[in-house]
């Protein structure tokens, strides 16, 4: 009688907790959102004409700050989509509030560059929702 197994599952040498369908997802996704914020750091940090400017806006940061914010966030995120893949729970904590963070950053980058920031915050609900979802327990035949 063959059994069926759903979902990746591996140990690292510490024990750690496996590695699900859902977190490599998360994880791929948060590489994916975290570089994608990279460049949109780098395109505020380097070029402010790209950008639309809008003046009567709560958050008065200029362009440039907010280049750097996002660029160092999407480091972070790119590096938790990475610790991601050993199966941590504190990886699974960290995933989940870097996008939360990045989020929010987002919501509040919606004035410059409405489009990039709702996909990206498309993104990170994703990455949130496959983290908290959690690896799945084999059921035993």
């Amino acid at each position: 009688m063959a059994t069926q197994s759903t979902g990746m599952h591996r140990t690292s040498a510490r024990g750690m907790g496996e590695v699900s369908g859902w977190t490599v997802f998360a994880a791929i996704m948060m590489m994916f959102g975290g570089v994608l914020a990279i460049f949109e750091g780098i395109s505020a940090i380097a070029k402010d004409d790209v950008f639309v400017s809008t003046r009567n806006f709560t958050f008065q940061w200029s362009l440039t700050s907010w280049g750097w914010l996002h660029l160092s966030l999407g480091i972070v995120v790119v590096l938790a989509g990475m610790a991601l893949f050993s199966g941590a729970m504190w990886a699974r904590v960290v995933g989940i509030t870097v996008a939360g963070l990045n989020l929010i950053a987002n919501f509040v980058w919606l004035p410059w560059y409405p489009f990039w920031a709702i996909t990206l915050m498309v993104i990170d609900g994703f990455v949130i929702w496959a983290l908290c979802v959690g690896p799945r327990k084999e059921r035993a035949m």
